[in-house]
């Protein structure tokens, strides 16, 4: 798991779909990588998942807020002890969620009274910005 900037240090390349695809062919089976107001990626050889910052009115302070994507990520995986494809999916979804309590005030004051039941919240509703039925034809 790394940021945008380090990603782009490391490969040496300014495209961040390249850059994850060069730290891939150095080892890992996939590379998260975070991109602070513009979501984050998740890069492995055969697909890339991409899920958004959940949008907010006010952001007050966006120190810390990678790093509650990552605590949020690594939380989901340990408490589902799964990576398949679809957790991984879900584990970014709780990582934006995460994220999203971090920028809403200075320092950890943003997770004040975030409980699981919030998280859930937070996380239906960003199933809601991001679900499309894809069942009628554009016909």
């Amino acid at each position: 798991m790394v940021n945008d900037s380090e990603a782009r240090e490391l490969s040496g390349d300014w495209n961040i779909h390249r850059a994850g695809r060069w730290i891939l062919q150095h080892g890992p089976k996939r590379v998260v990588i975070k991109q602070g107001e513009h979501g984050a990626l998740l890069i492995e050889a055969r697909r890339t998942f991409y899920v958004p910052a959940f949008p907010l009115e006010s952001v007050f302070d966006p120190t810390g807020a990678g790093d509650a994507f990552a605590g949020g990520f690594m939380a989901y995986l340990a408490r589902t002890r799964s990576v398949t494809e679809d957790n991984l999916r879900r584990a970014m979804v709780y990582g934006a969620a995460m994220g999203s309590y971090a920028v809403e005030q200075f320092g950890i004051r943003g997770f004040d009274g975030v409980t699981l039941e919030r998280i859930e919240e937070r996380v239906r509703a960003f199933q809601d910005l991001t679900h499309v039925s894809l069942a009628q034809s554009l016909a």
